[in-house]
């Protein structure tokens, strides 16, 4: 998921399209969320790690 925001923070940068910009910018946060809950150890969705 922090992949997939780099890449479409960078797509969105390049061909100027706000969108792919905000979208990316959401996907970038979620994961960083998503592997910080998960690398202190709280569940995250069911399982005991993130990646």
């Amino acid at each position: 998921m922090i992949a997939l925001g780099v890449i479409l923070l960078i797509v969105g940068f390049i061909l100027k399209i706000a969108i792919l910009w905000t979208i990316g910018i959401i996907l970038l946060v979620i994961g960083a969320i998503l592997f910080i809950l998960g690398s202190v150890g709280h569940a995250v969705g069911g399982r005991r790690h993130y990646w």
